[in-house]
C-alpha cells in the first residue's frame, strides 16, 4: 500500500491556498447569518451556497454518513452537532465547523460566536469568555508552529494558554477529541494533541500542513456522542467552543490557509507575522 508523506512540496502547498479561502468565505457567511431566530440548517444552506458556488463541494459530506456541509454545535453540545430545525435563540454559544475540498485539495476550519442577550449579560459574559480563550488557545498553538521543533510544542502552547487565561477553577480541553494533519484527504497524520503529551510527535518542518482545534469546555472535558451517533455533548452540561484553522508551514515560515490575510491580525500579539506562500 503506498503511504504519502506528511510533508507536502511547494507545488501542493500552492493548491491547498484556494480550498482554504473557500472555507473562510463560508464560514464568513455563516457567521453574518448567525443571529436568534435562524435555525442551524438554514446556516448549513448558507455555507453549502458559497463552497458549490466557487467549484468546491463540502468535504464534510465525504465522510460517511453525514449528509450536511457543517457541523453546528450549541451550548452544551462541543463539537460535531448536526444540523436541523433547532432556532437559535438569544444568549446561545453556537460553533460550526466547515471545509471545502477544491481539485482534490482540503481547508478545514471552525468558529464560536455568542449571540446578544440583553437579559442574561452575566450568562453571556461567561460563554463569551470562554469563546476568547479557547481562540486565544488556538492562535497560541498556531504562533508555537511558527518555532516549533515538534508537533508537540502545539499542544503544549494550547494548554498552557488555557491555563492562564481561565477563570478560577479552570477550562476542560477534550482528550478525545484533537486536531490532525489535512492534505489530499481532511483527515491525515499526524494527530495535534491540544494539551501537553510524553511524546514530542512529529518534526515541524517545511510541507507540513495542519489542522489546529482546540475544544474547550468550561466544565469537565468528559464528553458523550448523543443519540444522533453525531454530537458530542459535555457530561455534566457545561458549554463548549471550538476554534479551528488549517496552516501551512513553508520555506519562508508559516501561512494560515483558512485566514484571507494568512493569520496577520491575530498573530500580530504574539510577535509573529506569517509570510506568504511563495507563488500561491
Amino acid at each position: 500500500m503506498l503511504r504519502r508523506s506528511i510533508y507536502k512540496t511547494p507545488a501542493q502547498l500552492r493548491a491547498m491556498v484556494e480550498p482554504g479561502l473557500i472555507t473562510a468565505a463560508a464560514l464568513d457567511a455563516v457567521r453574518e447569518r448567525a443571529v436568534a431566530g435562524v435555525t442551524t440548517l438554514e446556516l448549513d444552506a448558507v455555507a453549502s451556497t458559497v463552497i458549490t458556488g466557487r467549484g468546491a463541494r463540502s468535504n464534510f459530506q465525504l465522510v460517511r454518513g453525514y449528509r450536511h456541509t457543517v457541523c453546528a454545535s450549541v451550548n452544551q453540545q462541543v463539537v460535531h452537532g448536526i444540523p436541523g430545525d433547532y432556532v437559535l435563540q438569544p444568549g446561545d454559544i453556537l460553533s460550526v465547523d466547515a471545509g471545502a475540498e477544491y481539485h482534490g485539495w482540503n481547508g478545514d476550519s471552525a468558529f464560536s460566536v455568542v449571540l446578544p442577550d440583553s437579559q442574561r449579560p452575566d450568562l453571556v459574559a461567561a460563554r463569551q469568555r470562554l469563546s476568547d480563550v479557547t481562540r486565544g488557545s488556538l492562535w497560541a498553538g498556531v504562533a508555537a508552529l511558527a518555532t516549533a521543533s515538534h508537533v508537540g510544542d502545539v499542544g503544549a502552547a494550547i494548554e498552557g494558554y488555557v491555563e492562564d487565561h481561565a477563570p478560577e477553577g479552570g477550562y476542560g480541553i477534550l482528550r478525545d477529541y484533537i486536531g490532525h494533519g489535512i492534505g489530499r484527504k481532511m483527515h491525515e497524520a499526524p494527530p495535534v494533541f491540544n494539551y501537553r503529551t510524553s511524546d514530542p510527535g512529529a518534526e515541524v518542518r517545511p510541507g507540513l500542513v495542519l489542522a489546529i482545534e482546540p475544544m474547550v469546555v468550561a466544565g469537565d472535558q468528559a464528553t458523550f456522542v448523543e443519540d444522533d451517533d453525531w454530537t458530542v455533548s459535555t457530561v455534566d452540561g457545561t458549554d463548549g467552543s471550538h476554534w479551528e484553522h488549517s496552516v501551512a508551514v513553508h520555506d519562508g515560515g508559516i501561512w494560515v490557509l483558512t485566514a484571507p490575510d494568512g493569520g496577520a491580525a491575530e498573530l500580530a500579539p504574539f510577535g509573529v507575522t506569517p509570510q506568504p506562500i511563495a507563488g500561491a
